[in-house]
């Protein structure tokens, strides 16, 4: 079929794609590689689409299809929505994922290159054609370029315009799926295997497409809850969500046993599902306070709490809740779901079932797998953002009394204003640290971490503790104790800043104890006996956010990342031993499936790390990036194609 009328097919609604496909992903770099083989008529591949009755074809976006039969892309998706948006100056109707791949597409008439737009290399220069102009003209537009060129151009330009506008007229090879066995599941077992090499569909992709063959709208409700939960300043994502509405509706955590529930009941499901979700989120930022995406670690225990809240169907009991809350947290810190997560979650799932299921197997459960869940001080002994015991560290501040050292307020969640948003305080100045030479991981230890507002952290600057804590003391007493400060001031000198994070981490495995202890309402055994203290405490953990500056700098590379139409990538990546749980390193900001998910290769950005931390990533699979600037110079070139800005 030729191209012209693959597009028309598309204009008129005879053609769609599947609403189990994924968006558009590819970059210029292979828009540019297309139009460059087309315009050599080099083969690019046929087409395999799925021949359907439109009343029963689930397809993507807002287009309305065509009466009768129509044709679903199975096979062909990036290449063909490439050819539309530059052929049409547009995305088509179907159309999810970032437009700048293929706007802005030009073509040199001396070189018989394609390259996109940079205005200081093209602007006045007649000899680069806007691609999309002249597809869009025809044969007029030919003409009019042919004008613009001079009384005598060269004879060969008019062969090349007519060669390139020639394009539209290939013929691309078309197979078709047809027949009434053609089911669903039948179509999404040929689309993942012809695309074995390119973007198979995930576990939690399946599961969407079948969802969504019975109830179209599932994908755009489920985005719209991920949306609100999103500016409530949670991070989750659609497999996130398909695991709570899984384990709801089957007490699984393989997806597979989705497959045989009805559109009603996935509904149903999402019902019950998001509104446990909601109820448990508010259940962890009341009583724990972990109240934003940084800091709310152990998320998928968070599937098998729905599991056990919508068994019960009824409000729990203060202590039933609050031994919940323990689980979740222990879950948290010890990394349960930081290795094999679907084998855990189904184990931890098989807890709750049965006539002897329930908490008290889900929490021996764990200790057994960990070995003991009292806190030890080597327990904080880790260090950076991004450490396990970071997220303990401001669950104990907005648990406890722990009071700023600016106002004397307790900060407790709820405090309103700009300049009351907790913010990471290093209570020994790191410039001061550095200065008489500290190991980058004794200045960024969890025991020199302390939350005060935005407004105090300014007002104390560099100042050292034997200087700042005496006035903070006169003004608010009890304010040092409040954060686990030991009162001993011959600590506060900056000579025995060993002793003081030696002290101050004993100070906080004990507030840890007492917080876990009151949670458990007396039934104290389960913090009886002690926690076995992992590899982070036996040798310090590789890498990590040593800042908030730096995790500033991180999130502004992954917004730029995301502003090019990339995925977001993750900050403070657990890199951990599969089977125990145990943090092995913490990679600054890494894809683990690629910018192009399952496209590209996994990439890691590491900011002033180590060659321990660099060598970590690398035999993690990763390609390592040392700076901003290296990184994005991959995007622009390898990704977008482009010359670095």
């Amino acid at each position: 079929m030729k191209i012209s009328t693959i597009l028309d097919h598309i204009d008129s609604g005879h053609m769609a794609l599947p609403e189990f496909q994924r968006g558009y992903v590819w970059n210029t770099e292979q828009v540019r590689g297309l139009f460059a083989s087309l315009y050599r008529r080099h083969p690019v591949g046929g087409l395999l689409v799925w021949a359907t009755e439109s009343k029963a074809a689930n397809h993507r976006g807002d287009g309305q299809l065509a009466s009768g039969v129509v044709k679903l892309l199975l096979d062909g998706q990036q290449r063909i929505t490439s050819l539309y948006g530059v052929a049409r100056g547009k995305p088509p109707a179907f159309f999810d994922g970032n437009a700048r791949a293929f706007t802005g597409l030009y073509f040199n008439l001396a070189s018989e290159t394609f390259e996109f737009y940079q205005p200081l290399k093209m602007s006045g220069d007649p000899l680069w054609i806007d691609v999309s102009a002249l597809l869009k003209s025809g044969h007029d537009g030919v003409g009019q370029i042919m004008a613009s060129l001079g009384p005598t151009p060269p004879a060969e330009y008019y062969g090349r315009l007519s060669r390139l506008l020639g394009i539209l007229e290939i013929n691309l090879h078309e197979e078709e799926v047809t027949g009434a066995d053609k089911t669903l599941d039948v179509v999404v077992d040929i689309f993942n295997k012809v695309n074995s090499g390119g973007t198979k569909l995930s576990k939690g992709d399946l599961a969407l497409a079948k969802i969504c063959a019975g109830w179209p709208e599932a994908r755009t409700e489920m985005k719209e809850k991920l949306k609100a939960w999103n500016k409530a300043g949670y991070d989750f994502n659609l497999d996130w969500l398909l695991r709570s509405m899984n384990t709801v509706l089957t007490g699984e955590a393989k997806f597979l046993y989705l497959h045989n529930q009805s559109a009603e009941d996935i509904q149903g499901g999402l019902k019950r599902a998001t509104r446990q979700i909601e109820t448990c989120l508010n259940l962890i930022s009341g009583r724990l306070g972990l109240d934003h995406a940084r800091v709310f670690f152990g998320r998928f225990a968070v599937p098998v709490i729905v599991r056990y809240m919508d068994q019960k169907g009824e409000a729990l009991d203060e202590v039933e809740r609050d031994k919940l809350l323990f689980w979740f947290a222990q879950a948290g810190m010890w990394g349960r779901y930081s290795g094999s997560t679907e084998s855990f979650l189904d184990k931890d799932l098989e807890a709750l079932e049965g006539p002897d299921g329930g908490l008290d197997k889900l929490l021996e459960q764990l200790r057994l797998w960990h070995g003991g869940l009292r806190v030890e001080k080597g327990h904080f002994t880790g260090w950076s953002l991004g450490a396990r015991f970071y997220p303990v560290l401001y669950m104990l501040t907005r648990m406890g009394s722990a009071k700023d050292w600016g106002t004397g307020i307790e900060l407790k969640s709820g405090l309103l204003g700009r300049m009351n948003a907790l913010e990471v305080h290093h209570i020994f100045p790191k410039a001061q640290l550095y200065k008489r030479d500290v190991q980058r991981s004794q200045v960024n230890a969890i025991a020199n971490f302390c939350f005060l507002t935005k407004d105090t952290n300014l007002n104390i600057r560099d100042a050292l503790p034997e200087v700042y804590f005496p006035q903070v003391e006169a003004k608010h007493p009890g304010a040092l104790a409040s954060q686990w400060i030991p009162m001993d001031e011959s600590l506060w000198k900056i000579e025995r800043y060993a002793d003081f994070l030696e002290a101050r981490k004993e100070l906080l495995a004990a507030e840890a104890n007492r917080r876990f202890a009151s949670l458990l309402h007396g039934d104290t055994k389960w913090i009886a006996e002690p926690a076995k203290v992992s590899t982070a405490s036996k040798a310090v953990v590789a890498g990590g956010v040593s800042s908030a500056e730096e995790e500033a700098e991180l999130q502004t590379l992954n917004d730029w990342a995301v502003a090019q139409g990339f995925a977001e990538g993750v900050i403070s990546y657990d890199h951990s031993n599969v089977e125990t749980g145990d943090q092995i390193a913490i990679f600054d900001l890494v894809w683990p499936s690629g910018l192009q998910e399952e496209l590209s290769e996994p990439v890691a950005v590491l900011l002033s790390e180590s060659e321990e931390t660099i060598a970590l990533a690398s035999a993690a699979g990763f390609r390592c990036f040392t700076s901003a600037a290296a990184f994005k110079d991959y995007v622009n070139k390898e990704m977008l194609g482009q010359l670095a800005a």
